[in-house]
């Protein structure tokens, strides 16, 4: 039996040192900086893939592992179909037991339904700020003179190659900037 621990933060500005402390005591961690949205997190997998019989799988908060009711009940099944348990430190879960693995079903189901409502808001939020003006996305390289005048230039022959060069932008920008205007 071999305790494997598991570490994560969303980004890459976020540091591990709060969980890698916690998660001293493991025998081998795995630590990743990606978001939980996120469906490619190669040390996750390389995680499940290394836990084997008897093991338990250490990490020190839910949301650390999983991004969804649906993903954590995936990772449950897998963790269960391979006999591994799992311990989350900070709730003080551990599905050794029938009490631990209600406790996880449920703190599962509470999470899942905080981000949803937090979703909910901040789409709420977004409409609001739409109907007041304020714009989203990212602004756009090039001025409106600009990109009339890029406009211009490709009419006159000019290859998107030489377009990108001269404006310092993509081909898929100069392409937009180019598509943007025929309508």
């Amino acid at each position: 039996m071999a305790l494997i621990g598991y570490a994560r933060v969303s980004s890459v500005g976020q540091s591990l040192e709060i969980q890698q402390d916690k998660l001293k005591h493991c025998d081998k961690l795995f630590e990743e900086k990606r978001s939980g949205t996120s469906d490619k997190r190669p040390r996750l997998k390389a995680c499940l893939e290394y836990v084997q019989e008897g093991d338990i799988l250490v990490v020190t908060r839910l949301d650390r592992l999983a991004r969804s009711t649906l993903h954590l009940c995936q990772i449950a099944e897998e963790l269960k179909r391979k006999r591994v348990d799992l311990q989350v430190l900070d709730q003080q879960i551990s599905t050794t037991d029938a009490t631990g693995r209600l406790l996880f079903n449920m703190l599962g189901a509470i999470a899942q339904f905080e981000t949803e409502i937090r979703s909910e808001r901040q789409m709420d939020g977004i409409e609001k700020a739409k109907a007041r003006g304020i714009p989203f996305g990212r602004h756009k390289t090039l001025t409106p003179p600009q990109i009339v005048q890029l406009q211009a230039t490709r009419q006159q022959g000019t290859t998107i190659r030489s377009l990108t060069k001269q404006y310092g932008v993509s081909k898929a920008t100069v392409y937009r900037y180019l598509n943007d205007g025929a309508k």
